[in-house]
């Protein structure tokens, strides 16, 4: 006779909390008070508060909708002629013999292979992050079962660099192990690393045997493309071992597409061939083969010199309406003046939790509850409306 004393499979789950920015996300999509700013979502909006799709990336689906005439695999590798095509954008030349590139679901498909492949390859190294950072980078991490070893990265109340502690927690790393480092535009401060500084990052790694791993996911949205590789380009200079995760989401536009690219440089070519190997097997296991229409949209793009100039001056036009609010919110008040000094899509607000719940519910203001805001989350017609708000919380 069967009983209720049976154990159900689901009963074991663990109680955990959602996460903040997707919690976020749905309150502000839920408010129905007109004039509402959604500065918590990180994506590109236009002037008149819209994500558009890049004009460049709307004729390469034209083409692919037309031309397009199977839809079998492609292979655990994905598209393989995006990645070819994406290394002189990101590291200045072609991939050489001891570099591999493969398709990933977007920056946390690459960022999430990437990891797996230090637990493969070296299941000891620790994980060295500063802080605060992209809020899914921890748990990518542990996924992993690596360990993570802290350091404070940024000051918010001081509104810069805590560059003393960075440079003491990287010299403490020992041989072996891993530091995560975003290679622009830093998520969620804004606050970079100067070119003198990341030679001297560079230099440390280099002499404790440190494997930089460098998330780059808004390349073009800070100076420029050239400009915002140049920290990664340094480290790939100098260092023989590196793991690069890449994004096209933001610097196409192609967010719920999510395409991603996991670069790594080995010591040889033999040893990039072997770890190509072991890529694709971990791949294999998580998501087999990589959805292929926003990868082949970005070939098609560079492919295309005519479609290729479209990208880069639309782009441009992107990179210049973020750093014109910049200007904007740092000119509204001396307390928000070093906004303008940083770069890309995001900033932290010197305000409390507590603040961050008044500019909600009084002002219909959704930012994170660090006070990380998107810049260009508003539309034009929204910022003096969003700095008086700001003002308000913050002067009680």
């Amino acid at each position: 006779m069967l009983t209720d004393t049976k154990s159900r499979l689901l009963d074991g789950l663990e109680h955990i909390e959602p996460d903040a920015l997707l919690q976020l996300m749905v309150m502000a999509r839920d408010d129905e008070r007109q004039g509402k700013i959604d500065a918590g979502v990180g994506v590109f909006k236009t002037s008149e508060g819209k994500t558009p799709v890049m004009r460049a990336v709307k004729e390469a689906e034209r083409r692919l909708h037309e031309e397009q005439d199977s839809k079998a695999y492609l292979g655990m590798a994905g598209d393989k002629l995006f990645p070819k095509l994406l290394a002189p954008i990101v590291f200045g030349e072609e991939l050489s013999d001891n570099m591999i590139g493969l398709q990933t679901p977007g920056g946390c498909g690459a960022l999430t292979l990437a990891f797996k492949l230090v637990e493969a390859a070296r299941p000891q190294a620790r994980v060295l992050v500063g802080t605060p950072t992209w809020a899914n980078h921890q748990p990518l991490i542990a996924g992993a079962d690596l360990e993570i070893v802290e350091y404070p990265y940024y000051d918010k109340a001081g509104t810069s660099l805590c560059w003393d502690a960075m440079v003491a927690a990287l010299k403490s790393a020992r041989s072996g192990d891993v530091a995560l480092l975003h290679g622009c535009c830093h998520n969620p401060t804004g606050a970079n690393l100067s070119v003198d500084q990341w030679h001297e990052v560079a230099a440390i790694l280099v002499d404790r045997g440190v494997i930089p791993v460098i998330d780059i996911a808004y390349q073009g949205l800070g100076v420029g493309l050239e400009e915002d590789a140049a920290g990664l380009r340094i480290i790939m200079d100098a260092c023989p071992e590196v793991i690069v995760a890449q994004s096209c989401d933001k610097n196409f536009g192609v967010y719920r597409d999510r395409v991603g690219t996991l670069f790594v440089k080995a010591a040889d070519a033999e040893t990039a061939a072997l770890t190509m190997k072991h890529v694709q097997q971990i791949a294999r296991e998580m998501w087999s083969m990589p959805p292929d229409h926003g990868a082949a949209l970005v070939r098609i793009v560079l492919s295309d010199p005519e479609l290729t100039a479209m990208w880069r001056a639309e782009l441009d036009e992107m990179r210049e309406r973020i750093n014109d609010l910049r200007c904007r919110v740092a000119a509204s008040d001396p307390r928000l003046a070093y906004i303008g000094d940083q770069e890309g899509m995001f900033s932290m607000l010197p305000v409390t939790p507590e603040q961050v719940v008044k500019l909600r519910e009084e002002h219909a203001i959704y930012v994170a509850n660090n006070g990380r805001f998107n810049v260009c989350g508003m539309g034009d017609d929204q910022v003096d409306s969003f700095t008086s708000a700001v003002k308000a919380v913050m002067d009680g």
